[in-house]
């Protein structure tokens, strides 16, 4: 039965800490996310820092009493170590000491007024003890810290030693603390110094005056530290002697709350409890900013659209400007097809036979300056260069009009943020970094440096090869210069060889040259058209080639301007976006630590029915 019990106790135990542990882990959580809500009370999260401490554990019992009554012996007692905390007959600290369990034996100290010693007595896995000072200074020099002790304390053991029991200080001490309305169990050191009348006698009377300080009968032990660490030398405890010494009073009481049940729920209730108002109400506080931050957003949105638009309508102002040269080069194009048309005219066929007839017997290098006057003349009278002088100017100007809209776009964004700026609250605006301002530069390199390289397709376009057409043009009168005389020349022979045939015959034939001769003043307008086509195709090319030029320079130079947009407003925009990511960062955090609240809470209602069965059983 006792085995029985035995097992069902630990069973109790490790549930109770698995449960422990996972409150201490969502109550860390919760101290992550409150002191970054706006709103938040600054009480409401010292109240979660304290639901933490309690989670952190398990059971807190805290001794007090005066200077050499025995506490830290008592302590080093029951953890079964002498030297763990200092002892003697003159004060040896005057800080407060709590004892946690560790796997390794460390004090580890701290820049406030508590140390902290781990230590891996099992005890320590069930509960906690906090050393105090003598009762002299902790509630002069310790008031604050040792309130907040006693304020989480599960039970307080004032500790008297036997020869000074009830003494003037003890009953002001007892007086001190039952304002804080805990558990108190008087215990006397030092009782193997007494005979048992004396311990009765003793008992007795501490049990009177402190029903009259107190206004109840509180536990009274007698035990001494001395005996019970004897009893635990050389890492064995000798049973009897323990008993003897009382220290074992200690372990019962422990294991007597912690084995009931109602009590081991109401003490993670209660930080739970704590923590699940604090999270509704941070989860309140993050709502009501919410609405207040969509106000914000919408500024944030308002920026980014307002740049939107902007960039949209930098890059129309290069297409409209595009459009405007794509027309000048069409214009120029279709002008200068007209004056190769004007060159090719088949009305122009018969003076080509001649002028062709003239360069084959060589007399044509005295019509060539007269050619090529006919031919740029055949341009200027069309004016087919004229379109193409406007682009530099097209090109200056929409440099001139990005550089414009930049600074005016950007000065209104600057205007815009700060006025926004002004109507954020303090506690948020204190938080941006860097200022509100349009740059103090402005670069037009993009632009400047295609210059030359759009100089050079604008010169091509204007030379439009007229050394070439030229060429091509005395190749052509030659070329049928050529063929009208051999068929001129057969038509002589043909002449003669039938000079003795019937008229009609040769009718016939001097008709047929003719026809044929004819046809070919047909390819003056058809080579015409195909020298049209290519110059077309030429000034095509150089279109798109300036075109190209230009558009990578005024995508560069509007990746600038929205650089420079973006980098004039960014601190208003990287508040307003890292403000409410935060807030949806801690929206969602919420949400996830009150559903693990309510876990939580679901097996602290399930916490023991196990054992309570077992029990049955």
């Amino acid at each position: 039965m006792a085995a029985e019990e035995s097992s069902i106790g630990t069973k109790l135990t490790l549930e109770y800490e698995n449960i422990r542990r996972k409150e201490y882990e969502v109550i860390s959580e919760l101290l992550e996310v409150l002191p970054r809500i706006g709103n938040m009370e600054e009480d409401r999260v010292a109240q979660v820092r304290d639901a933490l401490f309690h989670a952190d554990n398990p059971y807190l019992a805290v001794f007090v009493g005066a200077f050499s009554s025995g506490k830290s012996s008592i302590i080093n007692a029951l953890l079964g170590e002498g030297g763990l905390l200092r002892v003697g007959p003159t004060p040896t600290t005057d800080r407060i000491t709590i004892l946690r369990w560790g796997e390794d034996a460390e004090r580890m100290a701290s820049g406030g007024e508590v140390d902290t010693v781990f230590h891996p007595s099992p005890l320590l896995k069930k509960v906690s003890f906090v050393d105090t000072p003598g009762t002299e200074s902790i509630f002069r020099e310790h008031e604050d810290t040792t309130q907040k002790f006693l304020h989480r304390s599960d039970t307080v053991f004032m500790v008297m030693a036997s020869t000074q029991a009830m003494s003037a200080k003890n009953l002001e001490t007892l007086q001190a603390l039952k304002q804080y309305g805990k558990n108190i169990i008087i215990v006397i050191n030092q009782a193997d110094l007494l005979d048992d009348e004396e311990k009765a006698t003793l008992q007795q009377y501490v049990q009177e005056q402190s029903q009259e300080k107190l206004g109840y009968r509180p536990e009274v032990w007698l035990v001494s530290a001395m005996h019970g660490l004897q009893a635990r030398s050389n890492g064995h405890r000798d049973i009897d002697a323990w008993h003897a010494s009382g220290m074992n009073r200690f372990e019962e009481y422990i294991n007597r709350q912690l084995g009931d049940i109602p009590r081991l729920r109401q003490k993670l209730q209660t930080p739970l409890q704590i923590s699940q108002n604090a999270s509704q109400a941070a989860l309140n506080s993050v709502r009501e900013n919410q609405s207040i931050f969509d106000q914000y957003t919408s500024i944030a949105e308002n920026v980014r659209t307002q740049m939107d638009t902007q960039q949209r309508a930098q890059q129309r102002n290069v297409r409209d400007a595009k459009e405007d040269i794509e027309q000048r080069f069409r214009e120029s194009s279709e002008r200068g097809k007209e004056a190769i048309r004007d060159m090719f005219q088949l009305s122009k066929a018969v003076n080509a036979v001649g002028r062709g007839t003239l360069e084959l017997v060589r007399l044509g290098n005295l019509l060539r300056p007269t050619e090529d006057s006919n031919l740029r003349l055949a341009f200027e009278n069309r004016k087919a260069l004229e379109p193409l002088q406007a682009l530099p100017r097209h090109v200056d100007d929409l440099a001139a009009q990005l550089e414009g809209r930049d600074l005016k776009d950007i000065d209104n964004l600057v205007s815009y943020s700060q006025t926004q700026l002004k109507l954020l609250p303090d506690a948020m605006r204190s938080k941006m970094i860097g200022d509100i301002r349009a740059p103090q530069s402005y670069n037009r390199s993009p632009m400047m440096n295609i210059r030359d390289d759009l100089a050079t397709v604008e010169d091509e376009a204007r030379q439009v090869e007229v050394q070439n057409l030229d060429d091509q043009l005395r190749n052509t009168v030659v070329y049928l210069a050529i063929y009208e005389v051999i068929l001129l020349l057969f038509g002589a022979v043909i002449v003669g060889v039938l000079v003795n045939a019937p008229d009609a015959t040769i009718v016939f034939t001097l008709v047929g040259v003719l026809v044929m001769m004819m046809l070919g003043l047909l390819f003056v307008p058809l080579r015409g058209r195909m020298i049209e086509n290519a110059y077309a195709s030429q000034m095509i090319r150089l279109q798109n080639r300036y075109l190209d030029l230009l558009t990578g320079a005024t995508d560069e130079q509007i990746r600038y301007g929205m650089k420079l947009r973006e980098d004039a407003v960014s601190p208003l925009l990287t508040l307003i976006e890292s403000q409410t990511e935060t807030q949806n960062e801690q929206l969602k955090k919420l949400q996830s630590i009150q559903q693990q609240m309510v876990a939580i809470e679901s097996s602290l209602a399930d916490l023991g029915k196990r054992g309570l069965l077992g029990a049955l059983r």
